[in-house]
Order: C-alpha cells, then sequence, then structure tokens
C-alpha cells in the first residue's frame, strides 16, 4: 500500500488506477521544479499567526513554509504571557509578539487560532483595519455574514464575499470532523446529490489540544508505574485505553455541540437540503480523525463510480485494497495533507447506500492546512490587495 507522503505540493492530491499520485485542482499547480507555485504572486504577504505557541499555531507555521506561501514578512503572536516564547517558520527563528499591542495594518492575513473568546474579542477590530482574519474556532462558523470555507468544496463563495464592500474581512474554518468528510462528500454529492449522511466519529486527543495529549500520555503511563496514576482533568472520563461518547457540552435534544456542529455546517458548506446525524466520540489516539460515513444517495452509485470520482477528486487519497491492511489508520495519514478514503461498499440496508472510511490528520486538512488553503485561493484568484 503506497501512501502519499507530506509534500509542498500536496494541493489537489488524488489517486490514480495503479496506486500513484498524481495533481489536480487550480490552487496550487506545479512549477517547473516540481514545488508549489502561486499564479501572480510577484510580491509576498504579510502573515501574522495568532496562537502561534499552540498545536494548530505551530502547523499552520509549518504549512505556510511547506508549501512556499508567497510569505514577505511573517509575525508570530500570543497572549501576553507568552510573549517571548520561539516558535520556527521554516529555518528561521520567531520570537512571539503581544496579540494587544500588534498593528494588524500592516499585514495581509491574519490566521487565528487562539480559540473562541479571543477571536471574538479580536476578529472584527482585526478586520476592520482591512486585514483579513481567517479564523479556526467556532466563534464565527454559524454568522451568515462570514463564509465558513473548505477551498476543495465551496472556493467560490469567496469570490462573491470579497467583492462586498461591507465585509467584516472574517472567514471561518470549519470544525476538524466536518472539513475532512464533505471534502469527501462533495464530487460524489456533485455526481449523484446525497440525501442523508450518517456519520460516527473516532477523533483523536489533539483536537482538545496540547493538555489533552499530555493527558492521554500520563494516563497511559500511569497503568503501567505504580504510583503514577492520572485522574482525568481535560476529559470527562479516562482516556487512556477508553473510548468517550462526548464531545463538546451536550444540548437539550441529547446530541452534543460537536455533533450539531458537523450537521450544521456540513449544510452551510455543502448543501442544506442534506440530512445529517452524527456520533462523535474521542478515542486513545494523539493525531489523526477517523470517521465511518453512511450516505444514501438520489439514483444509484455503485462502488465503481465512487472509486472513480474519488480518485480524481482534489485533496483525496483513495486507499481501498479489499485485503487485511488495504486500509488507511490515523497513524499513516498523521502528518500528511490528503483525506484518505477507503473501505467503500455498498450498504444494502437502504436505497442507493454507500458506506466508506474517512481519515485525515485533524491538525492539518481540520485546522492548519485548510486554513492556509483559504489564503492560498484568495492569492490565486487575486481577491486580495496588498497592505501598504
Amino acid at each position: 500500500m503506497q501512501i502519499l507522503r507530506r509534500s509542498p505540493c500536496c494541493w489537489g492530491i488524488k489517486s490514480l488506477s495503479d496506486g500513484s499520485a498524481s495533481q489536480s485542482g487550480t490552487v496550487i499547480p506545479h512549477g517547473r521544479d516540481g514545488r508549489a507555485t502561486l499564479r501572480g504572486t510577484d510580491m509576498g504577504y504579510k502573515v501574522a499567526i495568532i496562537g502561534a505557541t499552540g498545536n494548530v499555531g505551530r502547523e499552520m507555521l509549518n504549512v505556510l513554509a511547506e508549501r512556499e506561501f508567497p510569505v514577505d514578512e511573517i509575525f508570530a503572536l500570543a497572549s501576553r504571557r507568552s510573549v517571548g516564547i520561539e516558535v520556527t517558520f521554516g529555518e528561521k527563528t520567531l520570537k512571539c509578539q503581544n496579540l494587544e499591542t500588534f498593528d494588524f495594518s500592516k499585514v495581509d492575513f491574519a490566521l487565528m487560532s487562539a480559540g473562541g473568546a479571543v477571536s471574538k474579542e479580536w476578529s472584527p477590530k482585526i478586520g476592520a483595519t482591512g486585514c483579513i482574519v481567517i479564523d479556526n474556532s467556532s466563534a464565527w462558523r454559524y454568522d451568515v455574514d462570514v463564509p465558513l470555507i473548505v477551498p476543495e468544496v465551496n472556493a467560490e463563495v469567496l469570490v462573491e464575499y470579497m467583492a462586498r464592500n461591507n465585509r467584516k474581512n472574517i472567514i471561518a474554518n470549519p470544525n476538524c470532523s466536518t472539513a475532512q468528510m464533505v471534502v469527501a462528500l462533495k464530487p460524489l454529492h456533485d455526481a449523484a446529490r446525497i440525501k442523508r449522511v450518517v456519520v460516527s466519529t473516532y477523533q483523536s486527543v489533539s483536537g482538545a489540544g496540547k493538555e489533552a495529549m499530555d493527558e492521554l500520555w500520563a494516563q497511559t503511563k500511569g497503568k503501567y508505574v505504580p504510583g503514577q496514576e492520572v485522574e482525568p482533568k481535560k476529559f470527562p472520563k479516562q482516556i487512556a485505553f477508553n473510548c468517550i461518547p462526548q464531545i463538546d457540552v451536550f444540548m437539550e435534544d441529547g446530541y452534543t455541540k460537536e455533533e450539531w456542529k458537523m450537521l450544521a455546517e456540513t449544510k452551510k458548506i455543502l448543501d442544506p437540503k442534506i440530512k445529517v446525524t452524527a456520533t462523535c466520540v474521542r478515542v486513545p489516539v494523539f493525531v489523526g480523525h477517523s470517521e465511518s460515513v453512511n450516505v444514501e444517495f438520489e439514483r444509484q452509485m455503485t462502488v465503481a463510480e465512487a472509486r472513480s470520482i474519488l480518485r480524481e477528486a482534489p485533496g483525496i487519497m483513495v486507499v481501498d485494497k479489499r485485503e487485511t491492511g488495504g486500509y488507511v489508520t490515523p497513524v499513516e495519514a498523521a502528518g500528511e495533507f490528503a483525506t484518505y478514503v477507503s473501505r467503500i461498499r455498498e450498504d444494502a440496508t437502504v436505497e442507493n447506500g454507500l458506506a466508506m472510511w474517512i481519515v485525515s490528520d485533524n491538525l492539518l486538512k481540520g485546522a492548519a492546512l485548510n486554513t492556509v488553503q483559504i489564503a492560498e485561493t484568495l492569492v490565486n484568484r487575486k481577491l486580495l490587495a496588498k497592505a501598504a
């Protein structure tokens, strides 16, 4: 089984019938040296990373460097207590500056991964300076005046948004579990129109932050070292060697907020007519979200047709061999840019149904990578005027 390795030119990955990889999509075409390039970018952009010391903030810096985003200047920003902490951008070392005193009028992009409360306070202020905020929190996803974007799915929304005179200059990044699912559903929906989706997620602890990863590590060690047992703090129950069917708070209807997010975001990004029900589960995996997805279409979609469509779709790698190990797990997906689809099969319990297994690195496609891809789309389509 061939796994596509992470590289600067992974936009629009698709799997060919022989298992090799090629490029599709228009946002990042190949340069002659095989590296990712951006059309019409003779000058660089000024970029600020807000929340640069966190898991996603550090990945944003990595992704910008690996994909060779046209950066003229880059700034690492954080809270007052993190000022002076060093982070890396390619071969450079950056010292974090104070978010509260930074002048955003001098930057083009603010890539935000500092939590909903910080985004609610600061994104409007930053947007008012003319800087484009691409926010990774849930603060703006459901605002009717803020686009929720996955570039492989609804990049065209940005054209209309950037043409507005009264825009907020805020663009929202979806929930990590939603992002990877809609990348896979979009080409299938275009071909056969999806009526209903039933999804169960197996979400890694990195989606809950560094403290969650530390808790899994400490609890795992504590099971083998007497006297080092660790009680749950970040999670409602022990996460080591366990599965927790709760992510975020419970709502009145019995669903959790995470499950509601998948419903609401899929409708906003893909199609408001699609019915979605989700069960979201936290599992003892450090990086990589997995999803068991059942899809009901308006017309028959064969397994062969679905495979063929997905192999040509941007951002997707199909690894679907009906043999032991012929599928992708979070271990292989961690650190990779692609969204992987495996275990494609007919669901005989409903008319026009398919089941599949979708896996992706939640810190990348579910967060940092998608954020950078949004910025790339704005640059490539020449939708943004550079800051003075």
